[in-house]
């Protein structure tokens, strides 16, 4: 593994850091066996009988479930990391406290949450099964399986709840200032107003 890792670096572009690479890893043992391909018991049993076309298929059905589920990983730390740096607010609009944030990291925010949800529920197949299934229905089965086994579906699922929970906290954030920002506004009328109005006030009188 550490060779072929060593190869695919040469190829690398925008690659993860080392450490939530190796944190965020996915690993089954597999064995070879007689009989059908299949995933049991949290191993993968290969046919040891398919020719090297089918076998290579095969293996890239198992290979194409374990890669979507680190992938999955990969945005789960990153939502992770989004909601620690939040974590505070809450507790700071509960106390009554200032929100330690400007209009434009709120926005900020609110597009990291955006693209983190277009990842997930556009620009992936954690919804629905690759076309590449639909007219091999045993790589599917494979397919499907290993991935109800890493718990994909319900790992979506999550994910989006929280994306949810966070979009409604960035939300209610940027309509708090919002508003602070159109009160300050207002007043600096109303300021302007009562400025012009005592200068005409001199000329009349004065």
């Amino acid at each position: 593994m550490k060779h072929v890792m060593q190869v695919l670096e040469k190829h690398e572009i925008q690659p993860y850091e080392i450490a939530l690479v190796q944190w965020e890893n996915e690993e089954l043992n597999y064995s070879k066996t007689e009989g059908q391909s299949k995933l049991h018991r949290g191993e993968i049993r290969l046919n040891s009988e398919l020719d090297l076309d089918d076998a290579i298929l095969e293996k890239f059905a198992f290979s194409n479930a374990l890669c979507l589920s680190v992938k999955l990983a990969i945005w789960e730390a990153s939502l992770d990391k989004f909601v620690e740096s939040i974590q505070s607010i809450p507790e700071a609009l509960k106390a009554g406290k200032k929100v330690k944030l400007s209009h434009e990291e709120v926005m900020q925010k609110m597009g990291e949450l955006f693209a983190l949800r277009h990842h997930i529920n556009l620009s992936s197949d954690f919804l629905i099964t690759p076309d590449f299934y639909w007219d091999r229905e045993n790589l599917e089965e494979l397919y499907d399986k290993t991935c109800r086994f890493l718990s994909i579906t319900r790992r979506v699922k999550v994910m989006n709840e929280k994306l949810q929970h966070c979009m409604e906290l960035t939300d209610l954030m940027r309509n708090h200032l919002t508003e602070k920002r159109t009160l300050r506004l207002e007043w600096m009328i109303v300021i302007l107003i009562t400025i012009e109005v005592m200068f005409e006030l001199g000329r009349v009188f004065f």
